[in-house]
């Protein structure tokens, strides 16, 4: 065989076994070196390939995808800086346990560390932050080369789903010329009508004697909580309700923990905490005994504080695996079991809390949410969060931005029955990617909202291309108070007001509108409750990008939501007077 020939059956193989494994979407932005992998991916009818020319975005997109689909997708980038544009995505990724396999061409061996154009050295570039990388080795048309390609393709694939999911990193140093010949016969390789290699994963269960010896710690106390952080496991929140429902507590529901929407039973289910927990006062009345937390840590900044004056509380932290996620250094016991088949099988046993501790949080939830919900003529941040959960279709998912959009979220997204999927990049919690992520979720026909803050839209506009290319259904809820709105909640708004403005509101002063109508997007600008209601009907019945913005006030957004949470507080302490 001759180069050509190597290369192609290489490639090709690689692709094919990457199929057989179970892939079926890519990410490619264009470059030289990556034409081998670029052009058999597009020829391969099973595989559908996404062409975008940021690599930043392009490699967000790719994690919202694969949030969305819960299985691996693959990106494909040249080398050179274009690999190190992927770093943001995946430390995300790594974070929050999504599968991607990054392919990043290289120069081979002879052309790195000596000035050549375009090599910088992408040995184990991303670090700790991918689960496994190799190295390919270089086409050589050896007879064992088609079975080394499908053995690393398929253990990528598989690697990457496998315990906690996460980003597997293969670098693929290739030779001129890189034009593969889609001419040849056979050129798949043989069919074996499968994966090169299957993996069976099974399921880590808690055993009898563990269930007894928990119960019985269990058993000495007299006020329980559960908590759902973060997860994307949509089925869980049955198990989760039952194991509520039997044992008489409550259950802090984060708004990303699906459990806030669906068709399962909701009375145990505390969604108003996040106000709740604000006050001191407050979280000296509500002390738990233990507290068993399903996902990650919640959003809730008022919890953390909750756990920190609680130190003495038997803390337990389901992981379906493995993993490490308690961030508050406090003492913790954690099980390592099927989160299913632990509510299942701790359900069954006989275990009864007192029921004024229930009783207190319903009422107690049920004030909050009276006041969170009370009509408003306003078009207040948290009134753009309450409607948009209450307005998106069934069966759609929510995209929510980091900083104030997914705390607004977690105040405002009360229980429903609408199935709705809640979704944000809580890894690593930055304002990078957001919108290709959104983007990625609803790539493959998914009914996707995003609900984003100005300045996270402004850092990946570049994102819109995708939407115009593809013609993506998309909702954005544009909230722009014209600067970071988060930080005017925190201490240092009220330390230097000379310097807040530059280093922590940085105003845009952008009219957006402008880079909206660029990308072909349908563009609103609804200033009252009734129009942003209508806003959004529209939005969903348009075929395309649709942009709502929002224009809001800083300093009034934080007086608003200040008054309802003093509110809150004066509302639940009359409780604890009448108790």
């Amino acid at each position: 065989m001759n180069h050509k020939e190597i290369l192609t059956r290489y490639v090709a193989n690689f692709v094919d076994e990457l199929y057989q494994s179970g892939l079926r979407d890519v990410v490619i932005s264009p470059g030289s070196r990556s034409t081998p992998l670029a052009m058999t991916f597009a020829e391969h009818d099973s595989i559908h390939h996404w062409v975008n020319m940021d690599e930043r975005s392009a490699a967000f997109f790719a994690l919202g995808m694969a949030k969305q689909e819960k299985r691996p997708v693959a990106l494909v980038c040249t080398s050179g800086t274009a690999a190190a544009n992927y770093y943001p995505a995946i430390i995300e990724a790594y974070y929050s346990r999504v599968p991607l396999l990054i392919l990043t061409a290289d120069r081979p061996h002879e052309l790195r560390d000596v000035g050549a154009p375009q090599a910088i050295n992408q040995i184990h570039l991303y670090g700790n932050y991918v689960k496994w990388f190799h190295e390919m080795a270089l086409p050589d048309g050896s007879d064992k080369q088609f079975s080394y390609v499908r053995n690393k393709a398929s253990r990528a694939f598989h690697t990457a789903q496998q315990a906690n999911a996460g980003p597997i990193h293969m670098n693929f140093p290739l030779r001129e010329p890189l034009v593969p010949d889609f001419s040849l016969p056979n050129l798949w390789g043989e069919k074996n009508n499968g994966a090169y290699q299957v993996s069976i994963e099974g399921t880590q269960v808690i055993g009898k004697q563990q269930v007894q010896s928990l119960i019985a710690q269990l058993s000495q106390h007299k006020r329980g909580l559960i908590v759902c952080g973060p997860q994307e496991d949509t089925s869980l929140a049955k198990a989760v309700v039952q194991l509520a429902e039997s044992w008489n507590i409550p259950i802090l529901a984060d708004p990303l923990s699906q459990l806030r929407a669906g068709d399962h039973r909701k009375a145990h289910i505390i969604e108003g905490y996040d106000a709740i927990l604000k006050s001191k006062n407050i979280r000296e009345k509500l002390q738990p005994d233990f507290i068993i937390r399903f996902g990650a840590m919640p959003i809730s900044k008022p919890y953390l504080l909750y756990l920190q004056e609680n130190k003495e509380i038997d803390h337990f932290i389901v992981e379906s695996k493995q993993g490490y996620r308690e961030p508050t250094g406090e003492r913790v016991q954690f099980i390592y079991a099927d989160p299913h088949q632990l509510c299942t099988v701790l359900a069954k046993e006989t275990v009864t809390y007192e029921s004024p501790w229930m009783e207190t949080w319903t009422e107690m939830n049920n004030v909050t949410k009276s006041i969170l919900t009370e009509e408003d003529e306003l078009l207040t941040e948290g009134i753009v969060a309450k409607e948009l959960i209450d307005m998106v279709p069934d069966s759609s998912t929510v995209y929510v931005g980091n900083s104030m959009p997914v705390r607004d979220l977690d105040t405002f997204f009360m229980t429903l029955d609408k199935k709705i999927i809640a979704l944000g990049n809580r890894g690593a919690n930055g304002i990078d990617g957001i919108t290709s992520s959104a983007l990625g979720a609803a790539a493959n026909g998914n009914q996707v909202s995003l609900l984003i803050g100005d300045l996270s839209f402004f850092h990946d506009t570049n994102a819109l291309l995708m939407a115009k290319q593809y013609q993506i259904n998309l909702t954005i809820v544009l909230v722009n108070n014209n600067g970071g709105g988060i930080f005017s909640f925190l201490p240092q708004a009220n330390e230097n007001s000379e310097h807040f403005e530059v280093l922590f509101g940085t105003p845009l002063h952008i009219d957006f509108k402008h880079v909206i109508n660029m990308y072909g997007a349908q563009y609103h600008q609804p200033m009252n409750l009734d129009a942003y209601r209508q806003s959004l009907m529209d939005s969903y019945a348009y075929k395309g990008l649709s942009v709502i913005e929002v224009l809001t006030d800083r300093s009034e957004n934080v007086r608003w939501h200040k008054q309802k949470w003093q509110r809150i507080e004066e509302h639940l302490s009359k409780i604890f007077l009448k108790g």
